[in-house]
């Protein structure tokens, strides 16, 4: 994971998973009616209220964003740590992938939802749970449908996870999108021109991670050609 090993603190990340290097709380827009999701995120990270967390939201809203960003923040502060997009892991062995986690302070699963009807990944996930528990160690999960409507096979494990606390992450609107376009632009030493953002939004995909995407393109591009965010440019670039 590029940029970690030199930092010299503890972490684990197996089976080929890595974190994003701009998935963090600085690089995060938080829109009305978020902030208290973020702040118990920012606590839970550091060690301080709960020891277990859940938070759910519509794709694109930035769960996996915030869950990279905790791990980001709690690898900072010297704690060991684990994410696990289950995305890219629910064709592992969940006993594989769960064993010795309960070492590891914090452990982030993000999209439960992806393993609701795969009874052996919801039997790991269940006794993780407690082993984490039990261990004194914590715990965040992501999901993309409400706590109470996951269609899980094991009783004891949905009622594990309706005994987190639980936090909703809104999704973000269109002026807002443009917003948090213009702001990862930024951070990337980029300017974008409200006409520009609006003209990406009134074309591009509406799902904030196809948008940072796009951005990631070009950045690129703007990197190997050396012209700035125009119309014009992106209009060449996205081929619109």
């Amino acid at each position: 994971m590029d940029g970690f090993e030199e930092r010299q603190t503890p972490i684990q990340l197996s089976l080929g998973v890595s974190l994003r290097d701009d998935a963090t709380f600085a690089n995060f827009y938080v829109a009305e009616g978020n902030e208290l999701a973020v702040h118990a995120l920012r606590e839970f990270c550091a060690d301080r209220g709960e020891r277990n967390l859940l938070l759910w939201g519509s794709p694109g809203a930035g769960l996996t964003h915030l869950l990279q960003a905790c791990c980001h923040q709690a690898f900072e502060q010297h704690q060991s740590v684990q994410y696990l997009p289950l995305r890219d892991l629910v064709g592992y062995a969940p006993e594989d992938v769960c064993d010795g986690l309960e070492k590891v302070s914090l452990v982030c699963l993000d999209g439960v939802d992806l393993i609701c009807g795969h009874r052996q990944w919801e039997q790991a996930l269940f006794h993780l749970c407690n082993r984490l528990r039990d261990a004194g160690q914590r715990f965040l999960i992501a999901s993309h449908t409400s706590p109470p409507s996951l269609p899980l096979l094991l009783p004891d494990l949905k009622s594990r996870l309706l005994g987190s606390v639980v936090y909703h992450l809104r999704a973000l609107n269109d002026q807002e999108k443009a917003v948090t376009l213009q702001l990862r632009a930024r951070s990337r030493g980029m300017e974008m021109s409200d006409e520009v953002a609006k003209f990406i939004l009134s074309r591009a995909p509406r799902d904030t991670n196809d948008l940072f995407h796009l951005l990631d393109h070009l950045d690129d591009a703007s990197l190997q050609l050396q012209r700035k965010l125009t119309i014009p440019f992106v209009k060449e670039v996205l081929g619109y």
